[in-house]
């Protein structure tokens, strides 16, 4: 169908792709604004941290739950609610007084923000044939790279000449216009009406995501061994073991674990959370290294990172196309194998590394990262059914973040363990050795993405679905 002269399926990839990024840059985009919010409301530390949390618990709780609302009730409806509910959170906080109105409204916009997460794969898979689903979703994957890489820039960019208020006013006006036009181009899908939501399922999920992520995301700076980690590794703990029992004994339940006996999708979602362990890692380790061991300046170093991303973003459009015309085994397993000897081989960066060796290593992993992105989530979208595209998408996202949030933790904690061994050492070359340890231990744990990645079935379509 023509739209404007356009096939409505690349509209649809507009709005997914705004969305996208949106939404993924202001996951990172407070970050570099903290110190300026910190001093006009002069908030303590303690709480100007549930900025950024408060963020990242929501999302990566409601995931799930409102990608099964979207097989339920029609994914065109809470994407777009999604998308009113980020533009209205990102207006309150904008807005806000205080710093306490500002974390109740960043919970706001994180509402927002995990209904576009979870339903952007699967609005995109009804939009577009089997034969280009692949390269669809690679153009969403580097939207969503390019958006959690360009956060801190545009951040301080807009924080700087407009105010920190800016980077949140900065989403109405997208809003305004991307809104109305989803309504318009959107495929409307169909309600499951046999089905019920399953509420005890759900809270049960909720409180094992938040939990767990609380509890990896404030390790570092409280202690692995103080009570409030341990009373959250505990009640994530218990809330898993409930949720399986609930799900096994549910009529309707909210997440089908049967998906799993699917070998191509629940070997699929484990490569893409090792994946992303592998990312979170570098991305959380290389600061230390370049500015620590190296010298650089912060705003160098900002820059020598970019290399990740910009290769990513160049390679994630082609392996998605090349996975629509030959499998996705193949190129996803070659990408997990680049990342993998990418991250051994930053033994060899040591405090006197050149920005050109930097730059090189760093784009490897990046192309490693977007040969593997595309055709892996083209294999977890292709291999669930059409009933359950909505939980499928957003268990991609509930990876990518938990994801995030192990590597981080893991590498943290390898990474100050070695600190600590050679604490007589100099510097540069302690930081060097630490971020060499942490780095080689957690490729070899994302080795077995590699395994994972090979083992699946290779969801190639069949020709007459070629377009």
């Amino acid at each position: 169908m023509l739209w404007f002269g356009i096939d409505r399926k690349w509209w649809t990839l507009l709005v997914v792709g705004v969305g996208t990024f949106m939404s993924a840059v202001d996951g990172s985009v407070v970050n570099t604004a903290l110190p300026v919010i910190q001093s006009q409301t002069g908030a303590v530390f303690s709480t100007l941290e549930w900025v950024v949390l408060i963020y990242l618990l929501t999302v990566i709780s409601l995931l799930l739950v409102v990608g099964r609302l979207g097989d339920l009730y029609g994914r065109k409806r809470f994407y777009l609610a999604g998308f009113l509910i980020f533009t209205v959170g990102s207006a309150l906080c904008g807005a806000s007084p205080g710093i306490e109105a500002l974390i109740i409204f960043r919970g706001v916009q994180a509402i927002g923000a995990s209904m576009i997460f979870a339903l952007a794969p699967a609005v995109l898979t009804g939009a577009f044939p089997g034969a280009q689903r692949g390269r669809a979703l690679g153009m969403q994957a580097t939207l969503t790279y390019l958006g959690l890489s360009a956060g801190p820039a545009l951040g301080g960019l807009l924080t700087h000449h407009f105010g920190w208020r800016s980077i949140f006013f900065i989403n109405i006006p997208i809003g305004m216009i991307v809104i109305p036009l989803g309504y318009l181009v959107l495929k409307r899908d169909l309600r499951n009406s046999d089905a019920a939501f399953d509420p005890a399922g759900a809270v049960a999920l909720a409180l094992a995501l938040s939990s767990l992520l609380f509890a990896l995301s404030k390790a570092l700076d409280m202690g692995w061994a103080h009570a409030a980690i341990i009373g959250a590794f505990t009640v994530s703990a218990v809330a898993f073991a409930a949720f399986i029992i609930i799900e096994t004994r549910v009529a309707h339940p909210m997440l089908d674990l049967k998906l799993f006996e699917n070998r191509t999708f629940s070997a699929s979602t484990a490569a893409a959370f090792l994946n992303y362990v592998a990312n979170s890692s570098v991305t959380f380790l290389m600061p230390f290294y370049l500015i620590g061991s190296v010298r650089f300046r912060v705003d160098v170093a900002g820059l020598l990172l970019t290399a990740t991303s910009i290769a990513m973003a160049m390679v994630a459009a082609p392996a998605g196309w090349l996975s629509d015309r030959i499998g996705v085994r193949i190129p996803a397993t070659v990408g997990m194998c680049i990342v993998v000897i990418g991250m051994l081989m930053l033994r060899t960066l040591g405090p006197d590394a050149t920005k050109f060796a930097i730059m090189a290593h760093l784009a490897f992993i990046g192309i490693g990262i977007g040969f593997f992105t595309s055709p892996n989530n083209s294999a977890i979208m292709g291999s669930a059914p059409e009933s359950a595209q909505g939980i499928a998408g957003a268990l991609l996202a509930a990876a990518r973040n938990t994801g995030f949030a192990v590597g981080t933790a893991v590498a943290g904690l390898l990474y100050t363990h070695s600190i600590h061994a050679n604490q007589h050492a100099p510097e540069t070359i302690a930081i060097a050795d630490a971020m060499h340890f942490a780095t080689t231990t957690v490729a070899c744990i994302a080795a077995m993405g590699i395994i994972a990645s090979a083992v699946r079935g290779n969801t190639k379509r069949p020709a007459k679905d070629r377009t």
